[in-house]
């Protein structure tokens, strides 16, 4: 049971854990309380992204600390990082000054990687036969941080908009992960769960649950539907939903005390008829391990997800040394960067898009590219399970590439100055962007080993506030220039219009280098 307690934590943990997400839900105030421009807005959700390039801290923090005390120094960065940002927003603090919130946000956002490692590790080490559907079902759930926290800020604060708005956020921001850190931290930690087909059933159990969840987000966040649905009632209907997947380890805990009850009774039964029914004291141990479901036994049965997991498990573990040396590491580094972090750059700057376009509900467009984003991080498990029934398995750069394609043309549709454009592209890249995020995990631990993950992944995710600035900060340049008068608000389809149009050429670029890293890597894949 205890491994599934380590999941229904996960799910909690990554659920609240996506606080930067928030951050184009109040952008626009932000910049109005500041007095800022639009590049020094801009470099604040670059700040968000910049605590990535220390996240390595994170990793050899695994290694040596225990991970319910890596969670917690996480969450205490994040508490201190968004607290203090809202004690000025509320007027708690008389002044802060501009780099003072540069530095808080990048604290704030470096809390992100200490809890991902965190989740990470206990998926890849508690679930080594079923890593890619651990980490695709957990993670899936950060995608839905910005539904969670636009639905209490709705039902707590009753609005979302204004200084009022961005207190909120900023406030939830620090409080909620924290508070979900103390109640899971005791089952974050390392749980052997083995492999069996038990463990096939609870995790079918949980898609579902998942899937349902998703759908519930992506109806609710709609404009008609959420302007007819009472905020506390939405709230309360997501709250039930991510507290349905504690009844799979309470299920668990009650199959195995319902077993072991069963063994006791064949206990006795067996002694008092050994006349009849004589065995040898090894029959009958052997005999009761099967029927509570003995852990050895059930390795020797490996269900469809497990053997494709077994037969992907040969890999050369490296370190970061000889990572960065080969080739396969840097175009995976670009893949993610041209791919996933241009994503990412445009969710970020979501907010300002809305604005340009004139949509006056920004918060339920972040809330949809949230909940698409949550679709996104949970099929690649999910087809991974249904392909692995087959004995087959799409190889992770096909699958990056895959998906990098219809990013293309979302950048393109975003020329269109209809408000259907607007929707459909932030729907396609929340859910490509999801995906590639989910499928890179597993990515790295095929191409670079699960030894040194920790380590190893944090530096390729480092990429993604590089990305951050340099993308960002064009992007707030032709915003700029396209402003009239060289004001700071910029109105019409053209203040991103050249924007969407490098970003379409980039992730068609890394498209092709997506197919580069496959044909290199085909090899490796083709033993599955």
């Amino acid at each position: 049971m205890q491994e599934w307690l380590s999941v229904v934590a996960m799910i909690w943990l990554q659920s609240v854990a996506g606080t930067n997400a928030n951050f184009p839900a109040y952008s626009s105030q932000l910049k109005q309380i500041l007095s800022i421009s639009q590049v020094q807005l801009n470099n604040l959700a670059f700040a968000s992204d910049a605590g990535k390039l220390l996240g390595w801290f994170s990793g050899l923090a695994a290694v040596y600390l225990p991970l319910w005390l890596v969670l917690l120094i996480g969450t205490s960065l994040g508490l201190v990082g968004y607290g203090v940002q809202y004690l000025f927003v509320a007027g708690r603090v008389a002044s802060l000054s501009y780099p003072a919130v540069f530095l808080l946000t990048a604290l704030a956002g470096n809390s992100i990687c200490w809890i991902n490692t965190a989740c990470y590790v206990v998926a890849i080490r508690s679930f080594p036969l079923h890593r890619q559907v651990v980490v695709g079902l957990t993670t899936s759930y950060q995608g839905l941080s910005a539904s969670v926290y636009t639905d209490i800020v709705d039902t707590a604060f009753n609005r979302r908009g204004g200084v009022a708005g961005a207190r909120a956020y900023l406030l939830l921001s620090s409080v909620v992960p924290m508070a979900t850190s103390l109640v899971t931290a005791p089952f974050v930690r390392d749980a052997n769960a083995g492999a069996g087909r038990k463990a096939q059933g609870g995790f079918m159990i949980l898609f579902m649950i998942t899937i349902a969840t998703g759908v519930y987000a992506v109806v609710s966040s709609m404009g008609s539907v959420s302007g007819w649905l009472p905020a506390v009632n939405n709230a309360m209907g997501m709250g039930i939903l991510l507290a349905v997947p504690a009844v799979v380890p309470l299920a668990e805990g009650l199959k195995h005390f319902v077993a072991l009850a069963q063994k006791r009774v064949h206990d006795a039964v067996s002694l008092e008829e050994n006349g009849e029914h004589s065995r040898d004291k090894s029959e009958l141990k052997l005999e009761a391990h099967r029927r509570v479901g003995n852990q050895e036994e059930e390795v020797i049965v490996v269900a469809p997800c497990e053997e494709m997991a077994i037969n992907i498990g040969a890999r050369e573990e490296l370190g970061v040394g000889a990572m960065v040396r080969r080739v396969e590491f840097w175009l995976y580094f670009f893949v993610y960067l041209l791919g996933a972090t241009i994503g990412l750059v445009f969710l970020n700057n979501l907010g300002q898009i809305a604005e340009s376009r004139g949509c006056s509900n920004a918060p339920s467009l972040v809330a949809l590219s949230s909940s698409f984003g949550f679709f996104g991080r949970l099929i690649p498990s999910l087809f991974d399970c249904l392909l692995a029934r087959r004995k087959y398995m799409v190889a992770r750069p096909a699958s990056i590439a895959g998906l990098m394609a219809p990013m293309v043309g979302a950048y393109f549709l975003l020329l269109s100055p209809a408000m259907a454009a607007l929707y459909t592209s932030t729907a396609v890249i929340g859910i490509c962007t999801g995906a590639i995020t989910s499928i890179a995990v597993a990515t790295t631990t095929e191409l670079f080993g699960t030894e040194n993950f920790s380590v190893n992944h944090n530096i390729v995710v480092a990429n993604i506030p590089i990305g951050s600035f340099v993308f960002g900060y064009a992007a707030a340049l032709l915003y700029r220039r396209r402003s009239p008068g060289g004001s700071e608000k910029c109105m019409g389809t053209e203040c991103y219009g050249t924007t969407f149009i490098i970003w379409g050429c980039l992730c068609l670029l890394g498209t092709v280098l997506a197919l580069v890293l496959y044909a290199r890597t085909r090899k490796f894949y083709s033993r599955v």
